[in-house]
């Protein structure tokens, strides 16, 4: 498949700008192939550069901000050059994703609270010429869609993806932003938590799981978040039990935050779970490594 954004004549110089992607469809830490075409009108236009920069709406850090799109990952494909009245120029790119990237799709059904776009910026006087975006599709990594896929078997749905504006406090990170799952939780695991945030932080060697725990009583305007971080390999992976390793997470996480909950200053007794008012997003079920996802014994994570 291929995917092309065009743009509208530039400045008056009669340039447009034609980006094709040879497939929409990839993951992080991968190169996603195709070509941006240039063609002049009637007058030669000199070009500083061409570049390419993933884009999508992010969430602000303050919730009543409204939210707004951003680049947050670029890439040159070509410096300067001198297109002559008539003619046209093809580049060839293999555009680089980074291992952070956002996901996009989850058990191959785009979502729908998050979508990205690949867009090309030609500068030219007197302004950029941003040109059309380019839809891509970013398919999770083996190890995040055997998470997801555990996830599911213990009882969690997905209740909304988003992007937040800014990094995490004592996590490595290169972007500017990070990805929150949210999950209505599991039955088994429904006592002791109400909400729970999942965010994944890739690298070439593996990946880290954020599990972020919320007990919450909504009338009573009380609540207690607490955070736990897990590693593991992307080598390896396909020989882990992944049901009872995302369980031991999640026990080992419901602990700490029991734990730490019993220390707060809470005005209040909570003795049943409060309900989340948010629909969740309409997604098809089914995901996995061949639809499968795990089953039971040993295995666990490193836990920080």
């Amino acid at each position: 498949m291929r995917l092309t954004g065009v743009s509208p004549e530039s400045g008056g110089t009669g340039l447009t700008v034609h980006t094709a992607v040879t497939n929409p469809s990839t993951r992080p830490g991968l190169r996603l192939p195709g070509r941006v075409t240039l063609v002049a009108g009637s007058v030669d236009v000199p070009v500083y550069h061409v570049r390419l920069g993933l884009v999508s709406q992010v969430e602000p850090d303050d919730p009543e901000a409204p939210r707004r799109l951003v680049q947050f990952h670029q890439a040159q494909v070509a410096d300067a050059l001198v297109l002559r009245a008539g003619r046209a120029r093809s580049i060839a790119f293999h555009f680089s994703l980074p291992w952070e990237t956002p996901l996009t799709t989850f058990g191959g059904v785009p979502l729908l609270s998050l979508r990205m776009g690949l867009r090309t910026e030609v500068a030219i006087e007197p302004a950029l010429d941003q040109g059309a975006m380019v839809p891509i599709f970013v398919h999770p990594l083996p190890t995040q869609q055997y998470v997801l896929a555990a996830l599911a078997t213990l009882g969690f749905s997905v209740r909304q993806a988003g992007l937040v504006d800014g990094r995490l406090p004592g996590v490595e990170q290169t972007l500017p932003l990070h990805q929150r799952w949210g999950f209505w939780v599991g039955p088994l695991y429904a006592g002791p938590i109400t909400e729970l945030e999942v965010i994944f932080v890739a690298n070439s060697a593996g990946l880290e799981v954020i599990l972020w725990c919320d007990r919450r009583l909504a009338l009573a305007g009380i609540t207690h978040t607490s955070i736990s971080r897990f590693r593991v390999w992307h080598a390896g992976a396909d020989q882990r039990d992944w049901v009872a390793t995302v369980d031991g997470w999640l026990r080992e996480t419901i602990n700490r935050h029991a734990a730490a909950a019993a220390h707060a200053d809470w005005s209040a007794t909570i003795t049943e779970s409060a309900h989340v008012s948010r629909p969740p997003d309409e997604l098809q079920p089914g995901f996995g490594p061949d639809g499968a996802a795990g089953g039971s014994g040993g295995g666990g994570g490193d836990g920080t």
